[in-house]
């Protein structure tokens, strides 16, 4: 198929663009064309042995500065695909021209959001191991999700790596929550950034407006942008009303980089 019809396939995304998809698949390319690894297994060999479904996950590295804080993406997908390809690595690939070291999460389909954030927490958990080698900072990283993505990225940032299987590691900096319907929140929420298309039909709204209200009268930094004639799976915006978005999500990230310095 083109890559410009294969939006007719996605019930979770209304906005596939083949320049943006292309792009950010050539920096990837260019990546490993250079002698960088672009993919890691988080799971080992045993682990994916005793647990089959284990085999379709790893993490893909954009890379930014070394020793740059980093970013994890949870792409969306309704937990029944994973929206890697037009959402997830042209997030990745914006994101690391900025500076900043970003991971695109590949988790588990078909076991519901609870199996995938366990993935997320596990990936997560891999990286702090890691740092080192992987050239990142662990200090004030942030954690991206769209649709089904964010509900994994909001959950742990609610609750913490710990409650989904994995170490007790520090909360994120800030989380960027793009058109999803979790409205859960705990007592120690991390900053949130929030973005929705006034035309959404699988999330309205006001679905995400009212946790916007919960956090903020919990006194948690919350900027949230709706943008007009949008629906769901608007990825980056690209000619759209939200085009920009994640430039926005990055300069509010690095207000609480900056903070963390002071």
């Amino acid at each position: 198929m083109r890559i410009s019809d294969i939006g007719s396939l996605l019930p979770c995304h209304s906005n596939v663009d083949p320049d943006v998809v292309i792009s950010a698949l050539n920096r990837m390319i260019d990546d490993a064309t250079d002698g960088n690894t672009v993919f890691y297994d988080f799971y080992t060999p045993e682990e994916k042995q005793a647990e089959p479904a284990l085999v379709n996950t790893g993490l893909f590295l954009f890379r930014g500065k070394p020793g740059a804080p980093f970013a994890v993406v949870a792409p969306g997908g309704g937990f029944s695909y994973v929206g890697s390809v037009h959402e997830g690595f042209p997030y990745a690939a914006e994101i690391s021209k900025a500076g900043y070291n970003v991971f695109v999460l590949k988790y588990r389909l078909g076991y519901g959001g609870r199996v995938a954030t366990e993935d997320l927490a596990a990936a997560i958990s891999y990286i702090f191991r890691n740092a080192e080698a992987l050239r990142v900072s662990t200090a004030a990283y942030s954690r991206w999700g769209s649709s089904a993505g964010a509900r994994m990225a909001a959950a742990i940032g609610s609750y913490g790596v710990a409650a989904y299987g994995g170490p007790d590691l520090p909360k994120p900096a800030t989380v960027v929550m793009a058109y999803t319907g979790h409205s859960d929140t705990s007592a120690d929420e991390p900053p949130t950034f929030v973005v929705v298309g006034e035309r959404d039909g699988i999330v309205p709204p006001s679905a995400m407006e009212r946790r916007v209200v919960v956090l903020r009268n919990a006194g948690v930094d919350v900027e949230y942008r709706k943008y007009r004639d949008v629906g769901h799976g608007f990825g980056v915006g690209s000619n759209t009303s939200a085009e920009g978005w994640v430039a926005e999500a990055i300069r509010f990230w690095v207000q609480f980089i900056n903070a963390g310095k002071q």
